[in-house]
């Protein structure tokens, strides 16, 4: 059986894949050449990973379709030993043509103790090179990684690795016997109702919060059920597949009542959590300022009030005693008034906040600073274009919601112009209200720019979805009627033929630095067209207000009167009321 998404795969090519079941490869070769042959060729023919299990005798013992995060790894019931390495290797491919492995390949052979994992890259039909990991010696609790290659085809080194599995099985060996091993990973099954797209959403959200994605259930519903989400049908299947995979946690890809949540746990007898607390814990991990702090608890603060009622006896001991008149207050009553009076302390620390983010904003617009903001999807690539157009160094993760807190540097461009660019928070699909509302301030950033610059993935396949997606978010903050410049960003990573819209996009690729002169050209254009005609009679005692209006803007007629200097000019919106302010 072809595990993985095979939708859309014709069954002739899904008949070749089943033959290669069984199939008995070079057994001293750690990736023989007949096998990367057949991986590249049909990665390019269906234009998806693959992955196959190879044992040490060199037999193919599982193929699947699809990435290592989106596709249920079939793998423990191929196990010889828990306590040992796996006997096998896991091989699989790069569409992209990226022959390094990820951060989510590494933590796979970190949790199912394969004997090396594998990456080859794949573009155009050409192995691009090849990557292997396997694991090394213990540090901090966990075992640390050794990396070989990249390294081109036909110059593997076969027998050096495969002697690499033998010291890694001995590694393992050892740290067993001194029982040193922890695992902190979380073992995770993803269920949905919606559809595969959401599902590869989910399971990069699970990825970014640090779990490890066993397996996926899409379940085709008009409507989710309103005791248990799946039905109680489903329920008793999934409980039977959690306890075989072993699995810690279920991530849900809808926001769950307090009811649908304790009831499916339990029936599937795991701790269960939707997608609105998943992202409200990636959000808590990585929000570094004070502010991104606040906002995180506020949001989490108000997705926990409602949701009070019914989690269990200790929630409704009476808080009165002997003694008292009447019973007081339930221990229900009590974690809602402590968190409406949480809710209400963080409401005011955030608004003392937003008044001091108000006062820089209008310092900078008195500054006669104009102001860009980057927006976009998550992991769009908005910090590493940022770092490219100011050469700063903001942190640059394949990881959604990678930037929080909202960072600002100087930029400069054509025409002796300069603007602030400002990196915001990444959207994304279903983003829960409570955090839109809780991280308002924040994007106000966006709010309030003088230019909007829409990022897009050129590389996703749902880059329209994701484009509707920002729309909507901007929409829902008050400012789609800001003036937009959209770019696709990661071209490197297409065909150069592929056709988008909008069609006047600037394609670039903030990583290779490809377009970006003529992104700065384009902002410089834009920042100039926002200047609007001004009829201004400046008087000889202010000669800076002319100096600046030279400097800032564009004199279009100057005549010199009894009264002072009558100045026809253009300026944008900032630097009038700066002039203004200086007459």
């Amino acid at each position: 059986m072809i595990h993985g998404n095979t939708t859309g795969i014709r069954e002739s090519v899904l008949q070749e894949l089943e033959r290669l079941l069984d199939t008995q490869f070079e057994r001293d070769q750690f990736l023989p050449d007949r096998l990367l042959n057949l991986l590249v060729r049909y990665t390019d023919m269906i234009n998806r990973e693959m992955l196959v299990y190879l044992d040490r005798d060199g037999y193919v013992l599982e193929i699947a379709i699809g990435s290592i995060s989106s596709i249920s790894l079939p793998e423990l019931h191929l196990r010889r030993n828990i306590d040992r390495l796996a006997g096998f290797r896991c091989i699989h491919t790069h569409p992209g043509g990226d022959a390094r492995l990820s951060q989510v390949d590494l933590q796979a052979l970190r949790l199912l103790r394969f004997d090396s994992m594998c990456a080859a890259g794949v573009r155009d039909g050409i192995c691009t090179g090849i990557s292997a990991a396997f694991l090394g010696e213990m540090e901090y609790d966990n075992f640390s990684i050794v990396l070989k290659g990249p390294v081109k085809p036909g110059r593997i080194p076969q027998q050096l690795w495969l002697k690499e599995i033998d010291l890694a099985e001995e590694r393992v060996r050892k740290v067993i016997e001194e029982g040193g091993i922890v695992e902190n990973v979380e073992k995770v099954m993803l269920i949905s109702t919606d559809s595969e797209t959401s599902l590869e959403e989910l399971a990069s959200l699970a990825e970014t919060a640090g779990a490890m994605v066993i397996t996926r259930v899409l379940q085709n519903r008009q409507k989710p059920d309103p005791a248990t989400y799946i039905g109680s049908g489903k329920a008793e299947e999934l409980s039977l597949a959690c306890q075989a995979l072993e699995i810690d946690l279920a991530i849900v890809d809808d926001e769950l009542t307090g009811a649908q949540q304790r009831n499916l746990e339990n029936a599937l007898n795991v701790r269960v959590i939707d997608r609105t607390t998943l992202i409200l814990g990636i959000f808590a991990q990585r929000a570094q300022s004070a502010e991104g702090k606040l906002q995180v608890e506020l949001a989490q603060m108000k997705y926990r009030l409602p949701r009070l009622a019914g989690q269990g006896t200790a929630l409704s001991r009476l808080g009165g005693g002997i003694g008292t008149r009447g019973p007081g207050e339930t221990q229900l009553e009590v974690d809602r008034r402590r968190i409406r009076k949480r809710i209400d302390d963080l409401e005011g620390e955030l608004k003392d906040l937003q008044r001091q983010r108000q006062l820089r904003r209008a310092r900078r617009e008195k500054q006669g600073q104009t102001t860009v903001a980057l927006v976009g999807y998550t992991n769009a690539g908005k910090s590493t274009l940022l770092n490219a157009l100011s050469g700063s160094d903001v942190l640059v993760e394949d990881k959604l919601f990678a930037t929080l807190d909202p960072v600002v540097r100087q930029v400069a461009l054509p025409e002796n112009r300069s603007c602030l660019v400002v990196d915001t928070v990444g959207f994304i699909r279903k983003l829960p209200h409570p955090l839109v509302q809780a991280f308002r301030s924040t994007l106000e950033e966006a709010v309030f720019a003088d230019l909007l610059v829409i990022v897009s993935d050129a590389s996703s396949p749902e880059y329209a979805a994701q484009r509707a997606t920002v729309f909507q978010v901007l929409n829902e903050l008050g400012a789609a009627d800001r003036p937009i410049l959209e770019v696709m960003n990661k071209v490197d990573q297409i065909r150069p033929d592929a056709v988008f819209d909008p069609p006047d996009a600037l394609l670039i690729s903030a990583r290779e630095g490809r377009g970006l002169d003529a992104l700065k050209a384009r902002i410089s254009n834009t920042i100039g067209n926002l200047r609007r005609p001004v009829e201004l009679l400046v008087p000889y005692a202010k000669g800076s207000a002319l100096s600046l209006i030279h400097k800032q803007g564009q004199v279009l007629s100057e005549e010199y009167t009894d009264e002072g200097t009558k100045v026809t000019c253009l300026l944008d919106e900032t630097t009038a009321q700066r002039v203004k302010a200086m007459l």
